[in-house]
């Protein structure tokens, strides 16, 4: 507690051999982010510039790319001072402004995925009626929804938090995620029954939600031509491809806190800092590569001698 200032500062204490190894950490981390803020900001410009692509389907991709941006600024300007910082602390105010942001958009990542999932089940189940039910206004109410219902969500175990009287000053991790459930000095049961809901709201249902639609495509486009399997395989996969790969990562984030003393320190060290980095550098990749019109303009504008000689 700082006395002259009134703030509680709360110590991250996830890091292994940081003195050694900070420069490393850091070089890495660095690296990690300005990859990921050039690569997501360069396809969501490239959707919001380009009239062709302000279609739902990239929209959503947009919207999705825009997370993990704000995601690894949430995370990685912080951890970088810390490597270079002798004492890794966050205010708890901050703290919690960084769970706060970290859920906030987790949640709103798998609203985002099942609306997708649901943009492809329209195209291709009901291709003559695509254009009346997508659109503009729906793909706003959409994308407001996901983020609005989401932050709604999450505000509430922050309030309930800030009033929560601390009996540890340390988080065993290397931001402020589940791990600052181990500050309190009693767990609150109103906290934990509401995060068992918000995980079947904003979670399970969803990833439910995206089964099922998938599994209305795969019975329609299995009756279809070849020609109709390899659009549907376009724009499927990617899909797919993320969501398995932020299912995976955001299990990993719910269940540590519970098994984290079974696990060493450098183990959780090395399985955060997947958490934090994978997600954020695959989504660019894959929409950018695996999207057909998107990869299209991303080599127009990178290579445009190439397109030009063609």
């Amino acid at each position: 507690m700082d006395a002259e200032s009134n703030l509680t500062y709360i110590t991250v204490d996830g890091h292994v051999e940081l003195s050694k190894y900070r420069y490393v950490y850091f070089v890495i981390v660095f690296t990690a982010y300005i990859v990921v803020i050039c690569s997501n900001s360069t396809i969501v410009c490239l959707i919001v510039i380009d009239k062709n692509l302000h279609e739902p389907m990239y929209i959503f991709i947009a919207a999705l790319l825009l997370n993990s941006v704000l995601f690894s600024t949430n995370i990685y300007p912080k951890l970088l001072v810390d490597f270079l910082s002798e004492r890794q602390i966050i205010s708890y105010s901050a703290c919690l402004l960084q769970f706060f942001t970290i859920y906030f958009l987790g949640c709103s990542e798998f609203l985002l995925l099942a609306v997708m999932s649901y943009d492809r089940y329209v195209s291709i189940c009901k291709p003559l009626q695509y254009s009346t039910i997508m659109t503009k206004t729906r793909v706003s109410i959409f994308l407001f929804l996901a983020w609005f219902s989401s932050a709604c969500h999450n505000v509430v175990p922050v309030i309930l938090s800030a009033q929560t009287k601390l009996c540890t000053f340390t988080v065993k991790g290397i931001f402020c995620n589940n791990a600052i459930n181990g500050l309190y000095c009693v767990q609150s049961r109103v906290l934990s029954i509401y995060g068992v809901v918000g995980l079947f709201n904003f979670a399970v249902l969803p990833v439910l939600f995206i089964i099922f639609t998938y599994t209305k495509i795969l019975i329609i486009v299995y009756r279809s031509s070849t020609e109709v399997r390899k659009k549907a395989a376009e724009t499927r996969l990617p899909h797919l491809i993320v969501l398995i790969c932020f299912f995976s990562l955001s299990v990993y984030d719910i269940t540590v806190a519970r098994v984290e003393a079974s696990l060493s320190q450098t183990v959780r060290l090395v399985m955060t800092l997947q958490n934090v980095l994978y997600h954020p550098l695959i989504n660019p990749l894959i929409y950018g590569l695996k999207m057909k019109e998107i990869s299209k303009h991303l080599k127009r504008l990178f290579c445009p001698a190439k397109i030009i000689s063609h």
